[in-house]
């Protein structure tokens, strides 16, 4: 995280009214809850691990098994059980 100084993003009528409350303190102001998006959609992990894990699926389904599948794709029987079993 890169740090920004306050005086040079805000209003000077704002800062004021902050530093009533915080002087000299690094503080940390969050992202709105509608701004943040779920994990590994912005690098691409997220899609990644919903096609190995239709893989799975699919592999399941056209008869390999639990042990096959963990070995195939280096994951527990418990995770692999997991992916075939949800909904």
């Amino acid at each position: 995280m890169k740090y920004v100084k306050a005086e040079a993003i805000l209003p000077e009528n704002l800062l004021k009214e902050i530093q009533r409350y915080v002087q000299g303190e690094t503080i940390y102001i969050p992202k709105p809850k509608k701004a943040y998006r779920k994990w590994g959609t912005h690098s691409g992990a997220r899609a990644l691990i919903d096609e190995r894990n239709a893989c799975i699926q699919d592999a399941f389904k056209n008869g390999k098994t639990i042990d096959q599948l963990a070995f195939d794709h280096h994951l527990s029987c418990e995770t692999i059980k997991k992916i075939v079993y949800r909904k």
